[in-house]
């Protein structure tokens, strides 16, 4: 049977559902149990032998007990995420269209302000601009004949596809699509039971496939999410061209190992981009999927708007609309740049692939020049590496990104993860949109070998020497600033004369001796400033996920027969800690035979440190 086409990574519910993220986090809510007695007749109702039921959100989803068709708890930070900017794409799309959408618990529009000083969120009413209201509404559950068009391609159960027709008001249709015959059986089942046939259809189909054939221009969908197993790279020809104009493009990556830099050649040949090893390598990782889309849209004179781009644990997300223009997909060459990174102290320079000049009404388009860098760092002496090309313009449109912050804001009941999903997007707010990747403090604290300033420390000491400074949602300890990297090394000199080093112990050719050999040309202060510390932070807002249970990152593949354990541990009792009690002393060897002594060629004799003791026969053993 062929290899399913798959949405989430697999995990194997038993008797019960597997807790949720929300159960074991800051978050504190979780999805309700089915515990009712109408719940558990409706339950009894409807399973086959084996089977559980798991409910997030709004959606019972039926699973079985093998491993045929999985879910995945962790991801459902990723769902709610996308139920919340697919709502606000449907606001701001189905508006056009004379279309209102109502989102239910959701009274009044809010704007959540981070740039005031005070420690509590600035709750600012919208005002009403005199527009006369649309005629028509749209609620969840109604399917909208001026609505979008959806389309999960890899669905696997069809849970998200679920969620979206229960939670997200303006749909035309959801196509829930899955390789797997048993996946598409499911996903119709699951349609039933939850009440949402009307909206929700089923699809048996090459996820590939089905998206050429709907490229026409009045066969497009709206929304396209692909959240497969590992790589997308194979569906993003199909998607860029099957998503209608303006449209959005929902994109999961979980092969983080190929695209952090474990595997460049391997990258370069899924995405055109060589990924390097750094400490900026999550968010690299968001701009090369960019670079990949941007690239093979531009094949069909479309170009793409990101909305949303976040690093989350093992995967990355990406939310992107899509459209067609030759003019402006003149502009992507000049939106792609390479990057030199120094392996010995970690400085980076970007060198874009192409130049574009405004003059008044005119745009002149001409190559780039560099590199920006000599043969030699200048200020370690080290090499360079080169990496990508990646998109270098803005990853999230911070305009839309607030109204998804405000409707979660104003609407906190709505998802389980909505804590988290507001600490993100707060963090995101923040963002430097126009400095491409970060250092992190302890980087460059390492490469010199001293103390680690504090991060308020070092972004006031970039503060007071005139450059702007963030954080960023792909790293704890990252600081995104426009201060080129010979102000960071000034700075880090300036830290290490107030707490030295001991300089004998340096190696000539290290990257610190020659670092610290230099005299900084600048006096840093490290007095902490008030605008140092972010709204975000000063909030204590959920900003990273805390650890949602014990072996929670990505699962096996699920197989088309199932057959797997219903507890995974059992499988990595199998594979790992085969040697748990090593051996400590040689003569506990004399308990095992020697090999070469049986096969009458060890010359050691009596010093074998194995033992040349004959192990009974089979017939001896029987006598």
């Amino acid at each position: 049977m062929e290899p399913l086409q798959t949405a989430q990574h697999p995990e194997t519910p038993a008797t019960k559902p597997p807790p949720t993220p929300a159960e074991s986090s800051a978050e504190g809510t979780s999805p309700a149990p089915v515990n009712t007695a109408a719940d558990k007749e409706k339950t009894l109702a409807g399973l086959l032998p084996g089977e559980t039921v798991v409910k997030e959100g709004k959606a019972a989803i039926l699973f079985p007990s093998a491993n045929e068709v999985f879910y995945n708890p962790v991801q459902e930070f990723n769902r709610d995420l996308t139920c919340a900017v697919i709502t606000e794409f449907a606001r701001d799309l189905l508006a056009q269209r004379g279309v209102k959408v109502v989102v239910p618990g959701e009274k009044e529009r809010v704007v959540v302000s981070l740039s005031d000083e005070t420690n509590e969120a600035d709750v600012q009413t919208e005002e009403k601009n005199g527009a006369e209201e649309p005629a028509v509404t749209a609620t969840v559950g109604e399917k909208c004949e001026r609505g979008l068009r959806v389309l999960e391609g890899l669905a696997a159960s069809g849970l998200r596809s679920v969620r979206f027709a229960l939670e997200v008001p303006g749909l035309q249709n959801v196509t829930a699509n899955d390789f797997s015959t048993k996946a598409a059986a499911l996903i119709a089942r699951n349609a039933q039971y939850n009440g949402v046939n009307h909206l929700l259809q089923a699809s048996c189909r090459d996820a590939s496939m089905l998206m050429y054939e709907m490229r026409g221009k009045k066969e497009r969908y709206d929304v396209i999410d692909l959240d497969p197993y590992g790589s997308p790279a194979s569906f993003l020809d199909a998607a860029v061209q099957a998503v209608s104009e303006g449209g959005l493009l929902c994109i999961t990556c979980t092969d983080m190992a190929v695209m952090a830099g474990n595997s460049g050649e391997t990258c370069y040949s899924k995405y055109g981009s060589v990924s390097i090893k750094s400490k900026y390598c999550h968010e690299m990782a968001l701009r090369i999927i960019l670079h990949s889309l941007d690239q093979r849209a531009g094949v069909y004179q479309r170009y793409i708007q990101p909305l949303l781009s976040v690093s989350v644990d093992f995967y990355i997300r990406v939310y992107v609309r899509v459209f067609t223009g030759q003019v402006k997909v003149k502009n992507s060459a000049s939106k792609q740049a390479l990057v030199y990174n120094c392996v010995g102290c970690g400085s980076f320079h970007l060198q874009r692939m192409g130049r574009r000049t405004i003059n008044g009404k005119h745009t002149k388009y001409s190559a780039a020049t560099g590199p920006p860098v000599g043969p030699e760092c200048e200020h370690c002496g080290q090499r360079h590496q080169l990496g990508g090309p990646m998109w270098a313009e803005p990853i999230h449109d911070l305009a839309f990104v607030q109204k998804v912050l405000s409707a979660v804001s104003g609407n906190p009941s709505r998802f389980g993860t909505s804590k988290r999903i507001e600490g993100m997007l707060s963090m995101v707010t923040e963002e430097l949109e126009d400095v491409p990747l970060y250092y992190t403090v302890d980087s460059l604290s390492s490469t010199i070998h001293c103390n680690t300033p504090s991060l308020l420390q070092f972004r006031s000491a970039l503060l007071h020497a005139g450059h702007r400074v963030s954080l960023s949602h792909a790293c704890k300890n990252a600081v995104k600033t426009d201060a080129p990297p010979a102000a960071l090394w000034d700075i880090m000199r300036c830290w290490e004369k107030a707490n030295p080093v001991k300089r004998e112990k340096l190696s000539e050719t290290s990257p610190a001796f020659k670092i610290l050999s230099t005299e900084p040309s600048l006096e840093a202060c490290f007095t902490v400033r008030e605008d140092a510390n972010p709204q975000s932070r000063k909030r204590h807002l959920t900003r990273f996920q805390e650890n949602p249970q014990a072996f929670w990152g990505p699962k096996a593949r699920a197989k088309a027969g199932g057959g797997v354990s219903a507890d995974l541990q059992d499988k990595r009792k199998k594979c790992q800690n085969k040697r748990k009690n090593q051996i400590t002393d040689a003569s506990q060897l004399k308990d095992f035979p020697c090999k070469r002594f049986r096969q009458g060629t060890c010359t050691y004799g009596n010093k074998c440190c194995y033992s040349h003791d004959l192990e009974p026969t089979n017939e001896e053993k029987m006598e």
